[in-house]
């Protein structure tokens, strides 16, 4: 149930997860949803406490980077990049090791270091012509990073392709694109007139009928 409301319902996610953890709180999988469930809701204290367990029982370093964003989540990025230079990231897998990238320039940005979170993000993994599950969050990262730091042009060019890479609409890169290009985009079911109405509608049934009598006399 975590994992399937986490997404569209994180408060209920984090509810079915209490009460997984009242009964099965030794068990590596409930700690680990847990704190997932925790991390969606913005309660990092939480998440990182159910992180560290979920990793004391397994001995695996697959959480490392999301403990690092709950750093950043408490307000301490010093400590999510001392946990980026750790000998455990070298114990990630590809996907890993881009997740903890991801963190460190979101760590560079919080301590108003934008020019640095700009080469945290210049990686092999960033240049590559191939997608991967991570490249549409990446070369988004990278485009908004380069926005910040008022790059516009490389920006637009990264957000470009970012929309290319990201087939399941996991960004908002689409969006910020068209932002960029000065495209608006209008809802054609929106009323656009608060008298657009069906009292508006049957009012102006009501004066075309008077007209028609009008002209009868």
């Amino acid at each position: 149930m975590v994992a399937r409301l986490i997404d569209e319902d994180p408060e209920s996610a984090y509810a079915y997860s209490k009460v997984a953890l009242r009964l099965a709180s030794r068990v590596a999988a409930v700690r680990e949803a847990g704190g997932f469930a925790a991390y969606a809701n913005q309660k990092y204290s939480e998440a990182l406490a159910e992180f560290r367990a979920a990793r004391r029982m397994t001995g695996s370093a697959e959480l490392w980077p999301v403990m690092a964003d709950c750093e950043r989540g408490l307000g301490r990025p010093e400590k999510a990049l001392d946990m980026a230079g750790a000998p455990e990231v070298q114990k990630l897998d590809k996907a890993g090791q881009v997740e903890m990238r991801l963190v460190a320039a979101g760590a560079r940005r919080d301590m108003g270091q934008l020019d640095a979170a700009i080469v945290t993000l210049q990686s092999p993994e960033l240049a590559s012509s191939s997608v991967q599950p991570w490249t549409a969050r990446l070369r988004y990262a990278y485009a908004d990073a380069l926005l910040a730091a008022g790059r516009e042009g490389e920006a637009r060019e990264w957000f470009a392709k970012a929309v290319e890479a990201d087939k399941d609409g996991s960004t908002d890169a689409s969006d910020r694109l068209a932002e960029l290009d000065g495209v608006e985009f209008v809802d054609a079911f929106e009323e656009t007139d608060e008298g657009d109405g069906p009292e508006a509608e049957a009012e102006a049934e009501a004066e075309v009928e008077v007209e028609v009598e009008d002209d009868k006399d």
